[in-house]
């Protein structure tokens, strides 16, 4: 996808301040946290949403599950934190790119 500002960022066109990266998986920080800890996890294949998702990204959606967890203590989240999936523009989309936020670290955060 040539517009999606993600794939550059995987292409280190657009530069992020990466916490993790492996063949398969990017995660960095988010530009504009609403917490105190706030990145995300994104897939170096483009995939629009997760309602674009089959069951051939069951083994991704998994490991980036994991790795959020794996990531949230590594970043100080050790008491609990929040994932959260936008889906399509009714969903709150902005970035067509399948991304996991992960933030926490905050007791203001809404409970629902």
């Amino acid at each position: 996808m040539l517009d999606c500002i993600f794939c550059k960022i995987v292409k280190k066109q657009i530069p992020s301040k990466n916490i993790y990266e492996d063949d398969e998986l990017l995660a960095f920080h988010d530009i504009h946290p609403i917490a105190p800890v706030h990145f995300m996890i994104i897939p170096k294949i483009h995939v629009d949403s997760l309602g674009y998702c089959t069951v051939v990204h069951q083994a991704l959606l998994g490991k980036m599950l994991l790795l959020a967890a794996k990531l949230a203590k590594e970043q100080g989240l050790e008491n609990g934190f929040r994932t959260m999936i936008n889906t399509g523009h009714g969903g709150g989309q902005e970035v067509f790119h399948l991304h996991v936020h992960v933030f926490g670290g905050d007791a203001l955060l809404p409970r629902t």
